[in-house]
């Protein structure tokens, strides 16, 4: 479904569609000191910034094709595992904004305390982790109705962000931190998935 961008929303050219895209949809790369490509996946490191769609095979096709010598002007070294590690950057970025919200008090865990905060609609946000049991999803789901839904993560990832066992259901409260993780957890399924799997899922914002 075609999204209307409000217009000042920040735009980027892709090196490798050439296609003008939300920033939010791409990832930035500089060139380091040492000539090095560097991902910037928060978007604040200094230097001028090489944007690539994030999708691995527009990284993938920067990287062969020497885009991004061209884009900068200047022969670059580009990392042999550049790809893979982009998608593992993006990754850790979604687990510390889960982190950060639990820290902020915007957190919930546990099936039943998740369950709750649905049915009360206090939920802005729901994650099951990938390999949660349908039947416990399932049911989530059906309170959550309309949230956006996050299902890119193992419980052993999601219990080492927030620093407990377990986790496998979180609910995110309504907030800065909910809204920039279901944009944050939409491009990393854009970069890993390209949206053949229903890793996020749910409002407008979550989807293509």
């Amino acid at each position: 479904m075609h999204r209307v961008e409000p217009s000042h929303t920040p735009t980027r050219r892709c090196l490798a569609s050439g296609a003008s895209l939300p920033q939010r949809e791409l990832v930035r790369f500089i060139v380091g000191p040492d000539s090095q490509i560097v991902p910037d996946i928060a978007g604040k490191l200094p230097g001028r910034g090489l944007w690539v769609t994030a999708r691995r095979k527009d990284v993938e096709m920067a990287c062969d094709q020497n885009l991004f010598s061209r884009a900068a002007r200047a022969q670059v070294i580009v990392p042999d595992d550049l790809c893979d590690l982009v998608g593992k950057l993006l990754r850790r970025n979604c687990l510390g904004l889960i982190g950060l919200s639990r820290k902020a008090g915007e957190l919930i865990t546990g099936f039943e305390k998740v369950k709750s905060c649905l049915g009360a609609g206090q939920a802005a946000v729901l994650i099951c982790a990938a390999d949660a049991g349908s039947d416990g999803r399932e049911k989530l789901f059906r309170f959550a109705k309309d949230l956006p839904k996050i299902q890119a993560f193992s419980s052993a990832e999601l219990s080492v962000a927030l620093g407990r066992e377990n986790v496998v259901h979180i609910a995110l409260k309504d907030g800065g931190l909910a809204h920039r993780l279901v944009k944050e957890a939409r491009r990393l399924e854009s970069f890993e998935y390209e949206y053949e799997t229903a890793g996020v899922s749910g409002d407008g914002q979550a989807q293509n």
